[in-house]
């Protein structure tokens, strides 16, 4: 009963890096109606950028926060000089940029920081030791946490800010968003941005567990992909839903279903069986087109 606990209390604390990215990954999607590819490849690039600046003796949090905000800054300027030019180009042309940017990042990665495999610092108690009697380690806890903090003030901020209001209203109906004054390309771009961010922050506080290298976020971004579809690809609440479901079914299907060795085939399953089952998802909205 214990090891079946510790997988689940695990389970939970990964989830929640799937939930992270998989918000991201919604949060694209209802601007542009395409996934960002490149989600997974940036996020592991900023990872590198506030590995570089603990290295240089900035203390943790503060490369935290200065790595999040740079990120933001990467996601707008992206927007802004790139994806931008994309808007009225067919929806491949828009994937297949997404792709090429991914390469583009996994490539940068390499040649700047190296493509040896590093290991990230954890502010939390790390992997050794652990709390709750030893079913979850200080890491997972402290990542959970600031998880579940991260998503409370993305919910805070689409529910109760003037800005976060005016995003929501540019992903359902940009024409009647700018009728009423609102700039549906500016709130493109942040939506670009705090991608980005949710991304940098996933990364930082996976890296101390699998450990830092070009292709570290690609497994996680394919389950934060299985989390979105799950709880719904149009609903960020139902993304972060899904995300710590996936979490949970990848630990407990791994450990006893098919072995660790085989777990990524589970986001596989999920994904087809969303696809086949439920489209919509979870908690998505299935639009119906009379033709």
């Amino acid at each position: 009963m214990s090891a079946l606990l510790h997988q689940t209390l695990s389970g939970l604390a990964t989830g929640g890096i799937y939930a992270s990215v998989a918000l991201a990954l919604v949060m694209v999607y209802r601007a542009t109606r395409h996934l960002n590819f490149a989600q997974g490849e940036m996020a592991t690039f900023s990872t590198y950028i506030a590995l570089t600046l603990i290295q240089a003796g900035v203390p943790y949090w503060a490369a935290f926060a200065l790595t999040v905000v740079l990120s933001f800054a990467l996601g707008v300027a992206l927007e802004r000089l790139l994806l931008r030019r994309m808007a009225q180009a067919p929806g491949l042309s828009a994937v297949g940029v997404s792709i090429g940017l991914l390469l583009i990042f996994n490539a940068l990665s390499g040649w700047l920081f190296g493509y040896t495999v590093k290991q990230f610092p954890s502010p939390f108690e790390g992997r050794s030791g652990g709390v709750l009697g030893g079913l979850v380690s200080g890491h997972e806890l402290g990542m959970t946490a600031v998880t579940v903090v991260l998503l409370l003030l993305v919910y805070g901020f689409f529910r109760f800010t003037r800005l976060g209001l005016a995003m929501r209203a540019a992903a359902g109906n940009a024409e009647s968003s700018r009728l009423v004054g609102i700039d549906v390309g500016w709130t493109l771009a942040i939506g670009w941005g705090m991608a980005a961010s949710l991304g940098a922050v996933a990364g930082m506080m996976v890296a101390p567990l699998v450990f830092l290298d070009p292709n570290m976020m690609s497994g996680v971004l394919l389950y934060a992909f299985a989390g979105a579809l799950l709880g719904g690809i149009d609903n960020p609440f139902g993304a972060a839903v899904g995300g710590f479901a996936v979490g949970v079914i990848e630990n407990l299907g791994g450990a006893y279903i098919v072995g660790t060795e085989l777990k990524l085939t589970l986001a596989l399953v999920i994904i087809a069986a969303v696809l086949v089952l439920r489209p919509a998802g979870l908690f998505g909205r299935a639009v119906v087109v009379r033709v």
